[in-house]
């Protein structure tokens, strides 16, 4: 007998519940279970998300199998079809592309159920031991994360396979067995199907103490978790307000830590924006902080950079990592213009009558200040500690030859006009 009440009971006001259901037996105990659970209670409604990789051949009888297991159980199937991203890995690049299309379909407050168990955990732990994981990849598989709009939860981290398989032969279900489980040349498959077993002759309780240990290891996480946010609420002040959606930190702040400490603090920083970088590309960190005042040093990630600009640190990522296109005429400057791949502006204040145009700088431009005569653009935005990555992006305002306005400056601007800058997007949807 497996009973979720507990786990389920907080999830009872969500929206919607989905379940991944690959169609084996973790994930088909998962379905009955949830199905189960919905026929007794005032549950939310339950659909079941099934994503075809399109990587062997046997898979395409799967959605079938799925279909009938949902249709014995009334509960709705949606087949996902992905594109898996050639790489080193494919094991992960199928992860990958399995979570990012659960991410896309969960609307705010929904919750997607996924199957991992308890052997999963101590597998989890040793296939990260052996790539030499630090303490945030060797932490225990959260019971419950972030995904998407919604959240990522997993009910059955504190049961056995074994559990699970007793459960499926007394519940008369029948699952999928994939061929490709048994090829040990994957690392997990090899863990699985190899390692473990032969440890469990040894020590029979070795999942359990293996998952244990991930436990104990997710709890010290959460501890440095917490002086990561305390060292980060210091470094996070002080950021220009004419930027929002630049993510930044004080490099002074940082700068005033242990190394060790350091680490931390970035590694929680980063770890919502890029997978983290392993121990070999930290020098990546030290050079960046290092580098001379007048230096414009950048530490490329794997979904973004970081660069460096008057004493602070900003993380850049999505549209910033594109050049941006040419100049636009305004036809309507009385409605806001999109840049492509650069965000939008509108005009505040007074609205020049004609021949308006958006462009960016090419190098010599010239703005007459009222008080100040002529100044060079250069100079101007250098008083006002413009980032340097920013420069080659930030809106102009034209109007024929005659420069009005620079974007979020509006001490910059002729004619009592200013021009407002919707920054682009700084995102690249890591899952």
């Amino acid at each position: 007998m497996i009973d979720l009440t507990s786990t389920l009971s907080p999830w009872q006001q969500s929206p919607a519940w989905s379940v991944a259901l690959s169609g084996g037996l973790d994930s088909t105990v998962l379905l009955h279970l949830l199905a189960a659970y919905a026929r007794t209670h005032d549950a939310p409604p339950l659909r079941a998300l099934h994503v075809h990789h399109g990587l062997q051949s046997a898979a395409d009888a799967w959605p079938a199998h799925c279909q009938a297991l949902c249709d014995s159980l009334g509960v709705e199937l949606q087949v996902i079809h992905v594109q898996v991203a050639p790489g080193a890995s494919l094991e992960q690049a199928a992860r990958d592309a399995r979570y990012q299309a659960f991410s896309d379909l969960l609307a705010p407050g929904e919750v997607l159920f996924t199957g991992q168990h308890r052997d999963d955990q101590a597998e989890t732990l040793l296939f990260r031991l052996l790539r030499g994981a630090g303490l945030r990849g060797l932490a225990a598989m959260p019971a419950i994360r972030p995904l998407g709009q919604g959240h990522l939860v997993r009910p059955l981290l504190a049961l056995a396979r074994d559990q699970l398989h007793g459960y499926a032969e007394h519940a008369g279900l029948s699952w999928i067995e994939d061929p490709s489980n048994a090829d040990t040349h994957f690392a997990r498959n090899f863990l699985r199907g190899d390692i473990l077993p032969l440890l469990r002759q040894r020590w029979p309780q070795a999942s359990q103490s293996l998952a244990r240990s991930a436990g104990h290891l997710g709890e010290a996480l959460s501890l440095l978790d917490e002086l990561a946010r305390d060292d980060l609420a210091i470094a996070g002040q002080g950021a220009p307000a004419e930027w929002p959606g630049l993510d930044s930190l004080a490099l002074a702040a940082l700068q005033a830590l242990s190394p060790a400490r350091q680490r931390n603090a970035l590694q929680y920083w980063l770890s919502s924006r890029t997978r983290l970088p392993d121990a070999r590309h930290w020098a990546g960190w030290a050079t960046l902080r290092d580098a001379a005042d007048d230096a414009q040093p950048l530490w490329r990630l794997t979904d973004g950079q970081l660069q460096r600009s008057h004493g602070r640190i900003w993380w850049l990522s999505g549209d910033w990592l594109q050049p941006v296109a040419g100049e636009q005429a305004w036809a309507n400057p009385s409605v806001p213009l999109a840049l492509p791949g650069n965000g939008s502006v509108r005009l505040s204040g007074a609205t020049p009558a004609h021949d308006l145009r958006i462009a960016y700088r090419q190098g010599g431009e010239v703005l007459a200040l009222k008080d100040r005569g002529h100044r060079d653009l250069k100079r101007l935005l250098n008083e006002r500690q413009v980032p340097h990555f920013v420069r080659s992006r930030l809106p102009l305002l034209y109007c024929g030859e005659r420069l009005l306005a620079v974007a979020n400056l509006p001490a910059l601007a002729q004619d009592d006009c200013a021009l407002d800058w919707q920054l682009p997007t700084n995102a690249q949807g890591l899952s």
